[in-house]
């Protein structure tokens, strides 16, 4: 009897799980296309990039708003109104590439391309293996300030092999970040999709920005 009463617990534990990952994935679709969307106008209108510190407070106070509303429909407005300012921010970067660098067209198709295959690849990971990534957290966090205040350095002093170094940084982190997101869902660590997209898309954004950087400095003058 007991066998089945722990085969009952666990089915909606199940159930749950499987419905948090197809609505993380569904809104992470979503917010991508929708981002792709806002940095094709930001292009098309050639509007310039609004300044890392605008940036900057416009971002946290997009992420504090979201995760404040997470719970709730208004959590969805935000994160589509977070993507979305991320995709303008991306807009003007992607035309320096593009008109400013010989084979920048290339070298932005590259990183979108080398973002994709590391995402699907270590998400396909987690999910297969199942393993649990929860050890990574208190390591990642300490990882992703470190490397946010070295990237902050890069604007006071920038050296090509600090940007190097700090992109390089950041691709670990953001891959190490897919292992953990995709690890806590799978192991019910995470049960709200809203908290799990934000997660997901802001490591794919860094992931294409860090990418897209080391190719600019190796091959943008092929």
């Amino acid at each position: 009897m007991s066998r089945y009463q722990s085969i009952a617990r666990t089915q909606p534990g199940i159930l749950e799980v499987n419905q948090v990952l197809r609505n993380t994935y569904a809104l992470l679709a979503m917010t991508l296309l929708f981002s792709a969307g806002t940095a094709g106008l930001s292009m098309a209108l050639d509007l310039p990039h609004p300044g890392t510190i605008i940036t900057m407070v416009v971002y946290f106070g997009l992420l504090f708003l979201t995760s404040k509303f997470s719970n709730s429909a208004w959590g969805i407005l935000f994160v589509f109104a977070l993507t979305g300012f991320l995709g303008l921010t991306l807009g003007p970067i992607l035309n320096f590439y593009i008109h400013s660098i010989h084979n920048g067209g290339q070298l932005v198709m590259t990183a979108l391309g080398g973002t994709g295959l590391i995402f699907f690849g270590l998400s396909a990971y987690a999910l297969v293996s199942r393993k649990d990534f929860s050890f990574m957290g208190g390591m990642l966090m300490a990882g992703i300030l470190v490397a946010f205040l070295a990237s902050i350095a890069t604007l006071f002093f920038p050296m090509p092999g600090l940007q190097i170094a700090v992109s390089a940084m950041f691709i670990l982190l953001m891959s190490g970040m897919i292992l953990f997101q995709t690890s806590e869902i799978i192991h019910g660590g995470e049960n709200n999709y809203i908290l799990a997209t934000v997660t997901l898309y802001v490591s794919i954004f860094n992931l294409f920005l860090s990418l897209l950087q080391i190719l600019g400095i190796f091959g943008g003058d092929d």
